[in-house]
């Protein structure tokens, strides 16, 4: 689907919108808030980056965001496409949002944050097409008119139980007091699974840093969800000196990355988390261990092959859906080299025998990638970073899709010759009105869907973003 032709009266007001966030402002923008808290993550000297804020109290505050990104793929050889398929011809599309980000600091250690957002636009393809999609920003439910949401509400309680005295940084969702190094966090309501889990200092913001779903989160981190990302659950986490343990219990969408939550408590996810910071030659580095059970009525995607080999219709997963267990676990490191340089990787592996329920058609990723700020050219505020993956599908996966089956976002009628899919992104992002930021964003995605009679394709992105 098109870019609406009213797109460009949108992009004149949202450069006005940016403009007025930059207004009375003289400090230098934010560091990259991670993806989902909006939380800023520690710089490379270990030193909280803040957001100021358009009310930044020690009761009251509120932040405000907004991010654009134009999208658009070249034309590309592909002899045939399927209902989830990536059009061959060359296409363009939009995203834009607004996002207010209200908090109430009612006693020590309470915080209450209510996120209210206006989104409007489409992914390429009405996001479809590439497991590994080529924009964070680009939800599963697109709307040519903008609409409102609340995509977050929820209470967080820390408690401290010792150690060294820190002061959090102040930014999105996030006050700035004072907590021990050792604690307990407790978060509970309407948020993101990856509010929480699977967090990257350098690959986790789709507003500030990498574009590509599969190098802002682990690909096969098929987290609880509905359409837009979000989930109602409850958090724990338990900091002890350099070890953070993390755990959380999260309500299921009713039907597959639906946009409603199953409120019955049958369909649940439960995920576990373990954390490890260390400093190696004086630079900061962490390690992630991340798993998930799912518990939902979803497809083994074998009783789906069987029942079209039987009638001779393509696969439907709807058809064969029942209460399974689908579990996957994944791995993440980060190291920071330099102060203005750092590198990532995260490897993932999930139960293949399923269907993805929430994020991604993928059962096993590789990412790896590098982040560097530009001090060295006389632009601290810039950045640079460069990434590759590796996405697979397990054999009933291919199995599926060779039989004309759809998942979360690919299918492309049949599969005879299935391959991995690999994909390349290079961004450039540059402080140019603070704290305004644009960024010139280049994808290259080898055998799309898993399909090596598609592609390859070259995806170019614009994105503006300013957060106060």
């Amino acid at each position: 689907m098109k870019a609406p032709s009213g797109s460009l009266h949108r992009t004149a007001l949202l450069i006005g919108l940016l403009t007025c966030l930059a207004t009375g402002t003289g400090r230098a923008a934010p560091a990259a808030p991670t993806a989902a808290t909006g939380i800023p993550p520690e710089n490379s000297a270990g030193t909280p980056s803040e957001s100021r804020g358009l009310i930044d109290g020690d009761i009251l505050a509120l932040h405000a965001q907004s991010t654009f990104v134009f999208q658009g793929h070249d034309g590309f050889h592909a002899p045939y496409g399927g209902p989830q398929s990536l059009d061959r011809a060359a296409r363009g599309n939009e995203t834009w949002d607004v996002t207010l980000y209200a908090g109430l600091h009612p006693w020590q250690g309470g915080e209450i944050w209510a996120d209210g957002e206006i989104d409007q636009g489409f992914g390429i393809s009405n996001t479809t097409g590439i497991a590994g999609f080529t924009s964070g920003e680009a939800y599963k439910v697109g709307r040519a008119v903008p609409y409102f949401r609340v995509h977050r509400a929820f209470y967080r309680q820390t408690v401290n139980l010792g150690g060294t005295p820190e002061r959090g940084a102040s930014g999105l969702n996030q006050f700035g007091t004072i907590h021990t190094t050792d604690r307990l966090v407790l978060t509970l309501g309407k948020f993101a699974v990856t509010d929480i889990f699977d967090a990257s200092s350098y690959a986790h913001d789709p507003r500030t840093d990498f574009l590509n779903w599969t190098a802002i989160d682990a690909g096969t981190f098929d987290y609880a969800a509905d359409s837009w990302g979000y989930t109602a659950g409850i958090a724990g986490e338990w900091y002890q000196d350099r070890w953070t343990l993390r755990s959380g219990a999260f309500l299921m969408s009713n039907t597959p990355n639906s946009p409603d939550i199953d409120t019955s408590f049958h369909q649940v996810q439960a995920d576990e988390e373990i954390e490890e910071r260390h400093s190696l030659l004086g630079r900061p580095g962490r390690i992630l261990v991340t798993a998930f059970l799912s518990h939902a009525r979803m497809a083994d995607l074998a009783d789906a092959v069987r029942l079209s080999r039987r009638t001779g219709q393509p696969a439907d997963a709807a058809a064969v859906r029942h209460y399974g267990n689908r579990p996957g676990i994944s791995l993440m490191l980060e190291q920071g080299l330099t102060a203005d340089l750092g590198i990532f990787l995260r490897a993932g592996w999930a139960d293949g025998r399923y269907e993805s329920y929430e994020f991604t058609d993928i059962d096993r990723s590789l990412a790896a990638g590098l982040s560097l700020a530009g001090s060295s050219w006389h632009r601290p505020d810039d950045r640079i970073g460069i990434a590759g993956m590796t996405n697979g599908a397990g054999r009933q996966l291919k199995a599926y899709l060779a039989a004309g089956g759809t998942g979360q976002l690919v299918g492309d009628g049949k599969l005879p010759h299935p391959g991995d899919e690999h994909i390349a992104e290079l961004y450039y992002d540059a402080a140019v009105i603070r704290p305004v930021h644009a960024t010139l964003d280049y994808q290259w995605i080898g055998n799309p869907a898993y399909n090596r009679d598609r592609g390859p394709v070259s995806v170019l992105a614009f994105r503006l973003h300013g957060q106060y």
